[in-house]
């Protein structure tokens, strides 16, 4: 027990003492301690050097555009072209009661029961929309046979999904085009990098890895557009196969049960009919002269 207090008692002592003993050591020796060390010299030369070498700003995004060289124009033309066609698409295929009218349906359906094929394709002529086009494609064959009828049919819907994908289909040229475009900008400023490199020699190495990651801006900026227009491609294309599922099947629900027996050679359009019997044919049917 007394060996135990007696270390405790001279640790407590060591440690209170200690700072006066430091304290007195650096009194008696000052010249020691003003004399500055190696270390020190060394860290305060580095300091200086730091203070002397050109502080890095953040650059802005203009910046960053003008470093990717000439080519970054035509990606900022392919990026207008983009947000105008993903909006366009929206336009044309998210406004489903725009291709299938509801009011359009109704009277259709109501003139296909009472059987007034007559009015129904007047109905179509007046009252314009994707439906009413297919539904007078094919009320204007009706007298020609089921199988003139469904041609017809097909045609104009296909003409109609042309219409609604025509714009829609640029969206994957853009997004195949944009990365080639950028990376012949990278490959522009590689060459033009190491073209430097071969005159003036490696120098310092940070300049030539800046370049490259200058010229590098080219391909990043052409995938920053090509990865939403291949997005916005394959979902707008999706919703238009969608909404002219939704037409043929509106149409096919008309058409069910078409009596073409009783259309036979009737002609419900107004159309002129320029197709006559061949000449040959009316010059026998001609009477005699007189």
């Amino acid at each position: 027990m007394k060996l135990r207090s007696l270390i405790a008692l001279f640790t407590a002592a060591f440690i209170a003492f200690a700072p006066f003993a430091a304290a007195l050591a650096q009194d008696a020796k000052p010249a020691e301690a003003a004399k500055p060390t190696t270390e020190a010299v060394v860290a305060e030369a580095a300091a200086d050097a730091a203070k002397n070498e050109p502080k890095a700003h953040d650059k802005s995004i203009w910046e960053h555009i003008k470093e990717g060289g000439p080519v970054m124009i035509i990606i900022g033309i392919c990026s207008v072209a983009t947000l105008y066609l993903i909006v366009d698409g929206l336009l044309r295929v998210t406004n489903y009661k725009k291709t299938v009218p509801a009011m359009h349906v109704k009277g259709l359906q109501n003139l296909f029961r009472a059987g007034d094929y007559v009015s129904a394709f007047k109905f179509c002529r007046n009252n314009v929309s994707p439906l009413t086009d297919v539904c007078r494609a094919g009320l204007s064959m009706a007298g020609e046979g089921k199988n003139a009828v469904e041609e017809a049919v097909v045609a104009e819907v296909s003409k109609q999904n042309a219409n609604m994908q025509y714009f829609i289909s640029y969206l994957s040229v853009i997004g195949v085009c944009t990365p080639m475009i950028g990376l012949l900008g990278t490959v522009f400023g590689m060459i033009s990098a190491f073209a430097t490199l071969g005159t003036s020699g490696i120098g310092d190495p940070s300049k030539l890895s800046g370049a490259i990651g200058e010229v590098l801006i080219a391909t990043a900026s052409g995938l920053l557009i090509a990865i939403p227009a291949f997005f916005s491609f394959y979902w707008l294309r999706n919703r238009a196969a969608k909404i002219i599922h939704k037409l043929q099947e509106t149409v096919g629900s008309l058409y069910r049960k078409m009596p073409y027996e009783h259309l036979a050679g009737a002609h419900l359009g107004d159309e002129e009919l320029y197709a006559a019997l061949p000449n040959w044919v009316q010059q026998t049917e001609q009477p005699p002269a007189a």
